[in-house]
């Protein structure tokens, strides 16, 4: 993968099969979502929000999330390098943007990006970049007018804690009751918050992180699906088979074949 910024539409993005945005899964570049148009639902270290028309929404690289995209709806998204030039925030951002010279200075940049991606010129990384810095620029200027987030409650700080675990550590195997002992509290308690915060039980967000690394380890990649099994923690190829057909209606080879057809 080229650590040259990257444009793409949302559709794009999801390179046609929903799943690699709606599970929860991290990305390996900061991505600035741009949505112009319709609604669509993120869940971001576990809290989940709505994102509507001129909303921009800052993810950092590595931060759990998830993006449900409802009908009709468009949007961009720039994807950047976390140790390039570049700054994009430490911390997730949700924008929602009012003033139309703001909305179209946004736009602008990005519908650079994309001539210069579809265009092939010499030095079009170089352009890239420099572009990509303007759009964090912009992005911190935004910043600068925002009103400050509320403060997260108990709850949210607890579920935040818990997204950042499993991202780390979804690759383990580990039962969810592990991950509540490590947090100082009851699975009971975890599964409560998650339900508050993001509309899902604490058990269904380690699944749902744990399917989305299964399927990219499936339809991406080409180990035996033993070893994908291995490397996510699965006692058995056995057991894997069985919990990709529980969430997919398909065995692990059919979900490969289907993914190589298409």
């Amino acid at each position: 993968m080229s650590d040259a910024p990257q444009i793409l539409t949302i559709a794009q993005w999801s390179r046609g099969a929903p799943w690699r945005l709606n599970l929860p899964h991290s990305q390996p570049r900061h991505a600035l979502i741009w949505v112009t148009r319709g609604q669509a639902r993120a869940t971001v270290s576990g809290l989940r929000r709505g994102v509507g028309a001129h909303n921009a929404l800052a993810v950092p690289a590595g931060t759990l999330f998830s993006l449900d995209v409802g009908p009709g709806c468009y949007g961009q998204v720039c994807l950047i390098a976390p140790d390039g030039p570049a700054l994009m925030p430490d911390q997730s951002e949700h924008l929602r943007i009012r003033e139309v010279h703001q909305q179209g200075e946004l736009t602008s940049l990005l519908e650079a990006m994309t001539r210069e991606a579809s265009a092939a010129r010499p030095f079009a990384d170089e352009a890239a970049e420099a572009l990509a810095i303007m759009v964090t620029v912009w992005l911190r200027r935004a910043l600068i007018g925002q009103a400050p987030a509320p403060r997260l409650s108990a709850a949210q700080r607890l579920v935040a804690a818990y997204a950042a675990l499993i991202e780390q550590d979804h690759a383990t195997g580990q039962p969810m009751a592990d991950y509540a002992r490590d947090l100082g509290v009851t699975p009971t308690h975890l599964t409560r918050s998650c339900k508050t915060c993001c509309g899902m039980t604490a058990a269904d967000l380690l699944v749902q992180r744990t399917l989305h690394a299964a399927r990219e380890g499936l339809e991406d990649g080409s180990d035996a699906v033993r070893h994908v099994a291995a490397q996510l923690g699965f006692g058995s190829a056995a057991y894997f088979s069985r919990f990709i057909l529980q969430h997919t209606g398909l065995s692990p080879s059919e979900l490969r074949r289907r993914a190589r057809k298409a």
